[in-house]
């Protein structure tokens, strides 16, 4: 968005000097993303059997910290829960923790979980998997051949998969979107939390784009039409 509205007024002849509104969060997705990034170096630790959240952490200190500036060992402080990394881009820094997350990294949807949802006395969640077999699932679909190296497909794998799918099928429309912000945490109507809300705001980038568009020319209305109005 913060380069097709730039690009948007040099095409219409604007005098124009183009500002860099968090570019560096491309930086962010490569880190993420990248071969020994954190998701590829999360996958490689998921296929030893004796990994550990340790040497997973290990890893990701010995390939990122001090080599890349999104990547950052989180500071302590008083009451703030315990964190192992920390990633950076321009809205802000996002601690994490990663206990765990090998194993549920390694957790995919199996028969028994499959049948015990089928059978739960919430109707909506055995609804939703009367008609799922987690056997079909690995198996690449009803009447698939099981792929070779299947069963060692992690959750985060699947994830980039579908994600790929998802933005090849964006990249072939046009799409629009609706931002939509959590106004409180107890969903009850009528309240406002203005820090919940600016915290959404400037992380989904919508500030920056309310600052490009103030610098600029946002209107997409004729004159005639403007002054009738």
């Amino acid at each position: 968005m913060f380069v097709l509205e730039q690009e948007e007024y040099k095409k219409e002849g604007i005098d124009w000097e183009f500002i860099d509104f968090g570019m560096d969060l491309a930086a962010c997705i490569e880190l993420i993303e990248k071969p020994m990034g954190i998701f590829s170096i999360l996958e490689e630790e998921c296929m030893f059997p004796k990994a550990t959240d340790t040497s997973f952490k290990n890893k990701l200190y010995e390939q990122h910290l001090g080599k890349c500036k999104n990547f950052e060992k989180p500071k302590p402080g008083k009451g703030k829960a315990e964190a192992h990394f920390s990633l950076v881009h321009y809205a802000g820094t996002v601690d994490y923790n990663i206990s765990g997350w090998l194993d549920k990294n390694k957790d995919p949807l199996n028969e028994s979980v499959v049948q015990l949802y089928q059978k739960s006395s919430v109707k909506l969640l055995s609804f939703l998997y009367s008609s799922y077999s987690a056997t079909e699932a690995e198996a690449g679909g009803k009447g698939g051949k099981k792929k070779k190296g299947a069963s060692f497909q992690t959750v985060s794998a699947l994830f980039r998969e579908n994600l790929n799918k998802l933005m090849t099928n964006l990249r072939s429309t046009h799409p629009h979107f609706v931002r939509c912000l959590i106004p409180n945490e107890t969903k009850t109507p009528g309240i406002m939390e203005n820090h919940l809300i600016i915290h959404q705001l400037r992380c989904n980038g919508v500030l920056e784009g309310i600052r490009i568009c103030r610098k600029g020319f946002p209107s997409r209305i004729s004159y005639g039409d403007f002054k009738q109005r």
